[in-house]
Order: C-alpha cells, then structure tokens, then sequence
C-alpha cells in the first residue's frame, strides 16, 4: 500500500505535477493540499513535501509569508512525532524560515537563504535567478537521515536547480555543530564528485557547498536543487517511502542552540553619497502582501516600502545623477519615480540591506564598465519598509512586526532605524 504524502502548496507555488510523478515512481501517494484546506487532512497524512516555486512571489524575501500560515504549525507538530517533511527550493526557504531547519530550541530563526552570489575573480557574473544542473554528493551516513537511505558517500547524483535566493548563510559556530551532527546532508561537487567551493561548482555560494539541511532526527530537510524534476533524484523519494515503512522514534529532540542576537542601530549616510528613495507609480503589491500577513497575525498596522539606493561617488553633481536616471539601472521611469520619505507620528521606518550586498556591486560594475559613468567608488542597495500603528500601543506593535522576522532575516540582512 502506497502511503499518502501531502504536496502542501501556497499561492505561486508551481511544482506539484513533478513532484507528482516523483512521488509515484517511488511508491508514494501524493496527495494534493492547498494552503487554505481543513488541517485535518494533514494529520492524516504519513509525510509531507512542500514544493518548490515562488510563494506569495517571493514578497519581502522568499519563502518568509508562507512560513507564518498555521499550517506550518502543524506541520511542526507533525514532524515532532518522526513523520518525514522535505522542502524542495521555496519550500526549503519555507523551512529556514519558520525554524523546521535545523531544528534549534522553539523553533528559533538561526539561518538564512538569501541572494545568490556568482563570482568569478571578483567579478559579479549575476545575481537573482539562476537554473542550470549541478552534482549534489551525500556526505553522511545514509541512515542518519530520512532522504538518504538509497544513497551512500561514494557517488552524486545529477539534479537540476532553478532559485534566486539559495545561498545558505550560517553562523560558524552553529555550521560546525551542523557538520558535526550530521546536518549537512547533500553538498554541491564537480563531474568527479570533488567538492570545490567556487562558482559554478558551488552555483549559488553556499557556505560549505551546503546544497541541503536537515533538522537533528533528520526527518525533516531543506533543499534547494530539484531532485523532482529527474528520475536521477528518484533516490530521494524512495528513501522517505522507506523510512516511513521503519518503526520511528516519537521523541525528536531540538538542538541545543542559542541563536546569536542581533541589533538594529541607528541608520547613517555616508558623507560622499546622495540617497535615492524609489517608489512606485503602480500599487505595490509587495507591501500589499506584508500588510496582509501581519494583519492575519492580528498586528494592527499599514505597510509602506521604497527602494533605496546610497550612491558613494567622487562628486555628487547633478550631471551625474542625470546620467544615472538616464541609464535606467536604478530605477524604472515607466513605474517607479525618486520620492521623499514623508513618515507620520505614529509611523516606524526601517532600511533593510543584505550583509553582502551582491546587487550593489552589479549596478556598480554595470554603470561603470557598461554604461562608462566615472567616479562611482560604491552603490548601496536597501529597502524602507515605513510601518504605521493603527491602534493599540506603539512599541508593542513595532516589537511585534519585528519578532516575526517578516521585514528582515538577521543572518543575511542588517537592519537600521531610519531618519
């Protein structure tokens, strides 16, 4: 009897009918489930995938809005009684995010998979979406896992990968307990199965060429490449039909692991840059979407967001920002225009930037070698998210909006208070 496994989807997701076929060819039962479904068909379900795609698209950060939805709480409660839950690309994201992986105290936030980074000799190759193939090894014991049981560590397998934001950021002391425990399952390598932490060996540069992670049972796994999408990862699926046919423990134990704590200071302009803050014509269905998540959380508050851009350059003369505009790289006239930050009295607003800021350095190699504007020393990418209380106290809506992570992920973002 083939066992049933929910193929969990939220609004974008985009890979149920691979992960259909997969699913068969390896003696498991899919079995659709949307987002909005009673949860009691969860509960009755022996597994779970959450599949790949771009849920909610990807709005603040991928994955991130999909990870606040109840049901990820019973997929929690689900996984603590050993049933297994593999998250494929978004929903690897998903799991980072809601704290399934790697699976520390309370389900606390203590990893990230943020923006793909390409590099080749210090040049940025590209950043955002990026689908090729790569080989993937197992490096651990394949039964310390619930994925891995049909593999072992002598071979790769060849898989196909499509994301923009899978980069794995993990702190060093928690990767090297992750290493130890056995949480780092699948690595990228080459042809020869060596592994070699350089593009495009590692496609998207991940820390430790880590291509997946696993909570401590290892029943639960994120990953990013698509082991759906050939019957060469077929190895994967059949692995979690076996390891829900063996006697499981009912006891999965978190990771003793206490996140580092991260503050959010005072933002300052660089004296040699000129600030743009960049908003749109359109509506903004990105703030549209992060309104609605919080306002489901009951928080009561209005969300506004602009683009913002630091120019560093040798002078800030009007010349140049015209060359600027007239390039088109910063910004898009047709949509989007450079406006004022106009904050109310009972607004916060925040600027969020990635630690490595991979599409800064694009613009500014792009503007200075395609487009031969001279004496950009640094472009500076963020995002200001403006957060208005609509009623009950201030600071407690503000801590809130900040306590669910939906604005920033500490691990691959810093944020700042702004103005």
């Amino acid at each position: 009897m083939r066992e049933d496994i929910a193929i969990v989807q939220f609004p974008g997701s985009n890979t149920e009918r691979e992960t259909f076929m997969a699913c068969r060819r390896s003696g498991l039962n899919p079995v659709e489930f949307l987002w909005n479904e009673t949860h009691e068909k969860l509960t009755n379900c022996a597994g779970y995938i959450i599949i790949g795609g771009f849920s909610y698209e990807d709005r603040s950060r991928a994955g991130v809005i999909a990870s606040l939805d109840p049901i990820i709480n019973v997929i929690k409660a689900e996984s603590q009684k050993g049933k297994p839950v593999l998250g494929i690309c978004n929903g690897a994201q998903i799991l980072i995010e809601s704290g399934l992986v790697p699976g520390v105290n309370n389900y606390a936030l203590c990893a990230a998979l943020t923006d793909n980074k390409r590099v080749i000799n210090g040049d940025v190759l590209g950043t955002g979406y990026y689908n090729s193939w790569a080989n993937i090894t197992c490096v651990v014991d394949p039964n310390q896992t619930a994925f891995t049981r049909h593999l072992d560590t002598s071979t790769f397998i060849r898989v196909p990968f499509a994301h923009a934001e899978g980069r794995f950021i993990i702190p060093d002391d928690l990767l090297t307990t992750l290493i130890n425990n056995n949480q780092t399952p699948f690595r990228y390598c080459d042809d020869t199965g060596n592994i070699i932490n350089e593009f495009p060996v590692n496609p998207n540069g991940s820390v430790y060429n880590a291509a997946a992670v696993c909570n401590p049972a290892g029943n639960v796994m994120a990953m990013m490449p698509h082991p759906e999408r050939t019957p060469n990862g077929d190895v994967i699926f059949k692995s979690m039909a076996e390891y829900i046919k063996e006697e499981r423990s009912n006891k999965i134990l978190p990771l003793d692991y206490e996140p580092h704590k991260y503050s959010i200071q005072q933002y300052s302009s660089d004296p040699d840059g000129v600030e743009w803050l960049v908003n749109m014509i359109i509506t903004d269905n990105e703030a549209i979407s992060v309104h609605n998540a919080l306002a489901h959380l009951d928080i009561p508050v209005t969300v506004q967001r602009m683009t913002h851009w630091e120019i560093i350059a040798d002078n800030k003369t009007s010349s140049l920002q015209n060359e600027l505009i007239e390039s088109g790289e910063l910004f898009n006239s047709n949509k989007e225009f450079i406006a004022d930050n106009k904050p109310n009295n009972n607004s916060a607003t925040f600027l969020v930037r990635q630690k490595e800021d991979m599409l800064g350095r694009q613009k500014q190699q792009s503007l200075t070698n395609r487009f031969a504007i001279d004496g950009i020393r640094e472009i500076r990418h963020g995002v200001l998210w403006n957060i208005t209380v609509n009623s009950g106290n201030f600071d407690t809506a503000i801590q809130q909006v900040l306590d669910n992570h939906i604005l920033y992920n500490p691990f691959s973002q810093d944020c700042y208070k702004y103005g």
